[in-house]
């Protein structure tokens, strides 16, 4: 028998398509319209904000074609959740006034194909790897504008059969398929679920993109890969474009969604707000308000009008080098990504990629976790309070005296309260590029410093030596 890879499964998905029945909308007295409304716009809200659940997450696309013209997407952790969900709709007014044309149901599920460690002892793989294919299991509904679903299965014919394949094999032909998916990092997001057993298909895939030619970009190059065009079946696609709930009045009058001169309306912001924001903690704000108080330049909401992740790795700085330029290869065919580069340390070293979205930045942390010796994310450490990452390019005939001046400031740091570390790292490709890390036992310690006179001589001093405005991002 052929070995099956190890699963680890996590939400479960449905995918709930409606049409409305026009003439019945149209033919209703207006009184029943606005109760139907008023209890689906009260429907659809609750389920954004989990109102029946303590985890998941929903969202309402207006869909193109005539397969339907709504959809809702549900993510909760229990399948008896979804059962409520569905039931719960039934019972509004509006529901009177819509028809169930397609369903689908799945559960989030990663393989060993990403990772066999995973599944042989958890605790000993990478936090970054392991937090990424947790967020896999447990997925937030990415806020891109446009959504393509499909269902799909792997071959059992005759001549190609993905089943009667050596494990070894079907690896190999999904890591190929996973680098061309790499190379959509920061364009299309996937959340890619189970069905087996469950639906009439083996997997249903949710592509998320702000530019609907990205998904058919994804599809039509996949389709040219082995693992697709030999071993792939597929069903129906299913085109749509997201809109915040108070927006199904507009949709049923016909009218463009979303309304909001703010596009989305920020639907986690609405939906989630007391999640956390991954990038600079709770704190970010009145930090940045302190600085600047101190007439030190700290960045935008979240890092000088980017987003940054780091990861820290132990391997040679030459083979780092060298994957980070290929990952950077793929990162630049995209407009969000900055850059992405190394910085040498010591004992270990920083790899940098800065992004124009959110969205962009945490696509791109799952690859970056990837990379060899990868021992931590940025905001990783249980101990301490990371402050930010700060970038100063040097003018290079000062080079020598910052890196002095960086040994001084460092031995006064030894002796602070609170300090626990900070690392002065040079960009391999630019020496005169600089890149600070900072730790602290707390936000006061750390703040205590930035008010001494120490700190403040050596920011005066800097505006002589620096090419350009320090840069404080935000990375815990």
């Amino acid at each position: 028998m052929v070995d099956a890879p190890e699963t680890a499964e996590g939400w479960f998905s449905l995918h709930d398509f409606r049409t409305i029945d026009w003439d019945a909308w149209r033919d209703a007295p207006e009184r029943e319209r606005e109760r139907a409304l008023e209890e689906a716009e009260a429907f659809l809200a609750d389920r954004e904000s989990l109102v029946d659940a303590e985890a998941g997450d929903s969202a309402v696309f207006s869909m193109l074609g005539h397969e339907a013209d709504l959809l809702f997407v549900h993510f909760r952790p229990e399948l008896d959740d979804l059962d409520a969900i569905e039931r719960s709709f039934e019972s509004t007014a509006f529901a009177e006034y819509t028809e169930r044309t397609y369903s689908y149901v799945s559960v989030t599920e990663v393989s060993g194909y990403v990772s066999d460690e995973y599944f042989e002892d958890p605790e000993s793989v990478d936090p970054g790897i392991r937090r990424y294919i947790e967020g896999k299991l447990t997925p937030d509904m990415p806020d891109d504008a446009y959504v393509c679903f499909y269902p799909m299965s792997k071959r059992r014919g005759p001549e190609h059969n993905w089943y009667d394949l050596s494990y070894e094999e079907r690896a190999d032909l999904m890591e190929g398929h996973g680098d061309i998916g790499r190379e959509y990092a920061g364009k299309v997001r996937q959340v890619i679920a189970s069905s087996v057993g469950l639906d009439d298909w083996e997997w249903g895939v949710t592509l998320f993109s702000n530019d609907p030619v990205e998904l058919k970009d994804i599809v039509y190059e996949m389709r040219f890969d082995e693992s697709t065009s030999k071993y792939g079946e597929f069903g129906s696609f299913y085109i749509g474009r997201r809109f915040p709930p108070s927006d199904l009045p507009a949709v049923l009058a016909g009218d463009p969604v979303p309304t909001s001169d703010h596009g989305d309306e920020d639907h986690h912001d609405q939906a989630h707000e007391s999640g956390d924001d991954s990038h600079h903690g709770d704190d970010g704000g009145d930090i940045r308000d302190e600085l600047d108080d101190l007439d030190v330049y700290a960045g935008q909401p979240h890092g000088e009008d980017v987003y940054a992740v780091v990861v820290y790795s132990e391997a040679d700085v030459d083979e780092l080098t060298g994957e980070v330029e290929g990952l950077t290869e793929s990162f630049d065919h995209y407009d969000t990504h900055v850059r992405t580069s190394v910085y040498e340390g010591e004992a270990e070293h920083a790899v940098v990629s800065l992004w124009d979205t959110q969205s962009a930045a945490d696509t791109a942390a799952g690859f970056l976790t990837d990379l060899p010796g990868v021992t931590r994310k940025a905001g990783e450490r249980e101990d301490g309070w990371g402050t930010m990452g700060m970038f100063y390019t040097v003018k290079p005939e000062y080079r020598d005296d910052f890196v002095e001046t960086f040994d001084e400031v460092d031995d006064l740091l030894a002796d602070m309260d609170g300090h626990i570390d900070t690392e002065l790292l040079a960009n391999v490709d630019d020496e005169n590029d600089m890149f600070i890390a900072s730790q602290w036992e707390s936000k006061e310690d750390a703040m205590a410093f930035f008010r001494s006179d120490a700190f403040g001589d050596t920011v005066s001093w800097g505006r002589d030596v620096l090419a350009d405005t320090p840069r404080h991002v935000f990375l815990a």
